[in-house]
Formats: structure tokens, C-alpha cells, sequence
């Protein structure tokens, strides 16, 4: 069995890499590049990783293609910034003043510690949420989730990973997402647990 991964984001793969224990074929979707991607406009991960799953393998017919959506759930902001993850400074066009240009990602960083301003650490409680979905023709195959615990720090610490991992601290390992080393990182991969999961359920399903 060989499973299309509709990105060509070399980390995503290697997440889905490295998680691969049944040792199946795992290849990028051929010609993602020619097919316009879809709205991801789903208010749930679940939402728009079925969405994108069922599109491109409806422009892929006979492959079974996987697609994913993930991102940051904070109990505190009731599960925001969720599927807003990515944009979630820019879509409260937040734009801090400071001496020089930011990223999206530490803007991103910059709005979620002020929305927690105030809020104790012990009430901090977040998570990286994977959804990972399955399909064939369009129609849907498997759905896999997997997530990992944290807790939003008030500031970042450590200059690896990207995204909300300089806040994100693992208790078990009394350091960031940013200050673990890639194995690490690796074996904690809320991607590749979702990707575990996602190959239990379709081997019930072929």
C-alpha cells in the first residue's frame, strides 16, 4: 500500500517518516503543485483535514491521498488560536511597536501572551492538536487524531522549532518545544500520533 500526502512540507513528511513503524510506501501527492489547493475554511481541524483529503484525491483518482490540518489549542482561550493557528495575530491585526520587522510567527507569539496576561500558570493548559484524514476518489477512508500537552509560558524560551514552540513547555521535560533536541521533538509529534492512529483505522478498511 503506498499513501499520497497531499504537502511538500519537508517536515510534515518526515514527521509521517519517522512515525512510520508498518514500514508502508509514503510519497508526496504527484503534481500537488498543478492542483489549486482548496478553501480551508472548516471551523474544526477535522473539518478541513476531511476537506482537503477528499479534494485532492478526487484529483488523484485510484491513490489514496492524506491530508492534514493541526495547530494550537489553549483551554484557556477556550481553544484558540485553533484552526487560526497560523494567522492568528493577522486576523486581529495585531501589529505590536517595536524596533524591528517581526515574523508572523513571533507576532503570533507576541498576541497570544497578551491575551493570557494575568492568567496564572497553573490555568496555562494547552496542546498541539493533529488531525490527519484519508480518502480515495473523494470519498473518505480514516480520520486519525493526535496531540501532545503543554503548557503557553509568559515568554519564549529556546530558538528552535517554529510556530508557538518557544512558549509551549512540556512538564515531563522541563523545557520548550524549542529547547528539546529534533529526536525528542520527534517522538513527541503530535502529527506522527495522529498519523499512528490514521493507520490503524484504514487497515481496518482495506
Amino acid at each position: 500500500m503506498t499513501l499520497y500526502v497531499a504537502t511538500s512540507n519537508p517536515g510534515k513528511l518526515r514527521d509521517f517518516a519517522v512515525a512510520n513503524t508498518a514500514h508502508i510506501s509514503i510519497e508526496p501527492l504527484p503534481n500537488l503543485a498543478a492542483i489549486a489547493p482548496p478553501p480551508e475554511d472548516e471551523p474544526t481541524f477535522e473539518g478541513n483535514a476531511i476537506a482537503k483529503a477528499r479534494y485532492y484525491s478526487s484529483h488523484s483518482p485510484g491513490l489514496i491521498v492524506i491530508a492534514d490540518d493541526s495547530g494550537l489549542e489553549v483551554d484557556a482561550l477556550h481553544g484558540r488560536p485553533g484552526v487560526r493557528s497560523a494567522r492568528f495575530a493577522d486576523d486581529h491585526n495585531f501589529h505590536p511597536a517595536t524596533d524591528k520587522p517581526l515574523s508572523t510567527n513571533e507576532r503570533n507569539n507576541l498576541y497570544l501572551i497578551s491575551l493570557l496576561t494575568g492568567v496564572p500558570l497553573t490555568e496555562r493548559s494547552a496542546r498541539y492538536h493533529c488531525v490527519l484524514a484519508a480518502a480515495r476518489n473523494g470519498h473518505l477512508l480514516a480520520i486519525g487524531h493526535g496531540a501532545v500537552e503543554g503548557e503557553i509560558l509568559t515568554e519564549p524560551r529556546g530558538t528552535g522549532g517554529f510556530g508557538y514552540d518557544p512558549l509551549f513547555y512540556l512538564p515531563s521535560h522541563q523545557r520548550t518545544m524549542a529547547q528539546i533536541d529534533l529526536e525528542t521533538k520527534l517522538s513527541l509529534s503530535h502529527r506522527g500520533r495522529a498519523f499512528t492512529a490514521l493507520l490503524a483505522e484504514l487497515s481496518q478498511h482495506l
